[in-house]
């Protein structure tokens, strides 16, 4: 029988960063708070959160990886949303934001969950952020308290 490796959704006693875009923030807002109350239910402390804002998405990587390489945090969750325009600037920001992201989780082996909604109107992207039932931002908290988790598990396996 193969082993298995998964992780529980215990987020007791680990520190998370939330990157969190001012750009399109009422919809960013919403993401926030689903974050923030999906890490408190899974046991993370209110003292183990800490928000940083910035002014867009294209900005998430940078910071993602000055919080990523502090070693302060286990994950670190970006949350933005990108709504497509008349122009290509929609397809360059919400790229290289995804890009960016995936490569500091690489680069740092630091969980970066990716809550940046990427949508065509402004409509979709309330849908996501709770207004039509889930929230990407409760997913993208999910996801982090998971990853860290699971990076555990395997660091624990011989």
């Amino acid at each position: 029988m193969p082993k298995s490796i998964a992780g529980d959704l215990t987020g007791s006693g680990r520190r998370f960063a939330i990157a969190a875009t001012r750009f399109n923030g009422a919809i960013v807002e919403q993401l926030v708070a689903g974050a923030l109350d999906c890490l408190i239910r899974h046991g993370v402390k209110d003292g183990d959160i800490t928000v940083v804002r910035v002014p867009g998405a294209w900005e998430l990587p940078l910071v993602a990886k000055a919080l990523a390489e502090s070693r302060a945090y286990d994950a670190v969750i970006a949350l933005g949303c990108v709504i497509r325009g008349e122009t290509p600037h929609f397809d360059y920001v919400a790229g290289e934001a995804a890009k960016g992201l995936s490569a500091v989780a690489l680069a740092s082996g630091v969980p970066v969950a990716f809550g940046v909604l990427t949508t065509d109107t402004t409509e979709q992207a309330a849908a996501r952020a709770g207004l039509k039932g889930g929230n990407k931002g409760v997913d993208a908290a999910i996801s982090a308290v998971e990853m860290v988790q699971v990076l555990a598990a395997i660091a624990r396996k011989p």
